[in-house]
């Protein structure tokens, strides 16, 4: 996505005090949906039960992937976590030091380099949808690979799709059906199209074993979401 659409909403939201601002969603697949920027502003006690324990969880020197407006970083930092947040977004990054995140850095995940080795990987909101499509896995669990310690662990969230088809629909399908594409729009800008992952928990589960990782599953959501766990195997 060339246009920060994100990064645009994000500083208008809390440079210029626009609290309704929205985030429009736009997909062939449905029909267009919106994200009010101030979820993206949410206190610890606002998130949804698997962001809290995903928190809860993350241990030692953290690597937070697309991590927005902050909020996740700032909740690691007050209970004396080591965090680095990293987004592709640079106005994002921006207001994430703003709000007084401590370490950021503006990059894609896949093209991350750092000196030194992560005991978390946290990517949260459906973060491993960044992989865009199935067959890019593989690229995703080798990069993971370069930045975890030995005993590091990925903590991601996801969805199952399975309850927007039909069984047959599914069996039809041409591609793995949590494979989507979006564009988003801001005002007057739109991104570019992207592809964005939603991975059920089963097959997130073979292909992590595959590529030498094994995933457990933490906790259900209340609405086919989940909480898993990834470390190598």
């Amino acid at each position: 996505m060339k246009a920060d659409i994100f990064g645009e909403a994000i500083r208008d939201y809390y440079v210029n005090g626009n609290k309704s601002a929205k985030i429009n969603v736009h997909s062939p697949n449905f029909d267009d949906d919106e994200i009010p920027v101030d979820y993206l502003f949410r206190s610890y006690e606002e998130m949804p039960l698997i962001e809290k324990t995903a928190l809860q969880l993350a241990k030692g020197n953290i690597l937070e992937v697309g991590c927005g407006a902050g909020s996740h970083a700032l909740h690691l930092q007050s209970k004396k976590k080591k965090v680095t947040a990293i987004d592709i977004s640079p106005l994002s990054i921006e207001i994430a030091k703003m709000r007084g995140v401590h370490q950021t850095v503006c990059a894609d995940f896949f093209d991350f380099e750092s000196d030194q080795k992560f005991d978390t990987i946290l990517m949260l909101m459906n973060g491993i949808g960044i992989v865009g499509k199935v067959n890019r896995l593989h690229m995703f669990f080798q990069q993971a690979k370069k930045l975890l310690s030995k005993k590091g662990q990925i903590l991601l969230d996801s969805s199952d799709l399975i309850y927007l088809f039909e069984e047959n629909d599914v069996s039809n399908q041409p591609t793995y059906y949590g494979e989507l594409s979006y564009q988003i729009s801001y005002k007057n800008t739109m991104s570019e199209e992207f592809d964005w992952l939603y991975l059920d928990f089963e097959s997130l589960k073979v292909l992590a074993q595959m590529n030498g990782f094994e995933a457990s599953l933490i906790k259900k959501g209340s609405h086919y979401d989940y909480l898993a766990k990834l470390v190598i195997s």
